[in-house]
């Protein structure tokens, strides 16, 4: 009967460090930010008439800029995902920060963007045929009869 005993109380002991291996740093599921991360206190900071200058101090160069007219837009773009160790990405969270400034460099408005404000657009994977690309060999063939 004792041998019985301590043979479940070393099944118990072999159980409990095999358990106390699987802790969170082996989670299956990794969480990171892509992009920039921008934090509340460099919103904060963002008001209209600073300069790009002050703007760059606290935000850092943008991701992305564009013009359009007199005004210029730069974008931040702070992503966070979920990977899996299966390489699947889930997008769980996506802030685009949008400065927009006037012809004399001075921040004229912001505006914050989530993934509720942005609109899905489904690629379309049909081709327009190019001359001699969908052509087979035998069509080439015949054609030069």
């Amino acid at each position: 009967m004792p041998l019985r005993i301590a043979k479940a109380s070393v099944a118990a002991a072999v159980l409990a460090v095999a358990l106390a291996g699987c802790t969170s740093s082996t989670s299956l599921v990794t969480k990171r930010t892509q992009g920039y991360e921008i934090p509340d206190s460099a919103l904060q900071q963002i008001r209209p008439g600073q300069s790009q200058q002050l703007v760059t101090l606290v935000l850092g160069s943008p991701q992305s800029t564009n013009s359009f007219g007199d005004q210029t837009a730069w974008y931040y773009v702070e992503t966070k995902i979920e990977q899996t160790s299966f390489g699947l990405t889930m997008v769980k969270e996506r802030t685009v920060l949008a400065v927009y400034f006037d012809k004399n460099k001075k921040v004229v408005d912001r505006a914050v963007y989530t993934l509720e404000d942005g609109k899905v657009v489904t690629v379309e994977s049909r081709r327009t045929p190019s001359f001699g690309q969908d052509k087979t060999f035998i069509d080439s063939i015949l054609e030069s009869f």
